[in-house]
């Protein structure tokens, strides 16, 4: 199995998006890309702590690639709003790939030159492509949010 993590703003509509895809095994909802250790929600949303609200997708290679869940990622929210998506504004709200390995590096970069190039948004992206780091999971109550109450979605 391997291991991708994606920040595309509230993470309750990026875990449920992936979650769907095939070749995903499961995924996990947290936070990465910040200075504290073991942040809880409430620390995340005063924005001091520079974390990241993210998803972590483990996904088998055989049934689906990265550069499909890249193409998702893509597809699932707009990578042109520094530090926003809909309603939600902060830091923890970027949009940021989080690289595993120096492949995941170079597949995000040239996927996001390739949309740069295709004229397809309005501005040029301001997805952050950086190294993972540690990923500290979120409460239990935000794992799997939407799916547990029956919704299909933020309305994002």
């Amino acid at each position: 199995m391997n291991i991708a993590t994606f920040a595309a703003g509230c993470f309750w509509g990026i875990e449920l998006h992936f979650s769907k895809l095939p070749g995903v095994t499961s995924t996990a909802v947290g936070y990465m890309g910040g200075h504290n250790s073991n942040p809880s929600y409430q620390d995340v949303c005063t924005g001091d702590t520079n974390h990241a609200e993210v998803v972590q997708v483990t996904f088998d290679r055989q049934e689906t690639s990265y550069e499909e869940l890249l193409n998702a990622f893509w597809s699932a929210h707009n990578p042109t709003t520094l530090n926003r998506q809909g309603p939600d504004i902060g830091t923890q709200y970027r949009s940021a790939i989080f690289y595993h390995n120096e492949e995941q590096k170079r597949f995000a970069e040239l996927s996001k030159e390739k949309l740069d190039n295709s004229g397809l948004l309005p501005s040029k992206s301001v997805t952050a492509i950086v190294p993972a780091e540690t990923f500290w999971p979120a409460e239990e109550y935000h794992q799997k949010y939407l799916e547990k109450r029956g919704m299909g979605g933020c309305g994002i």
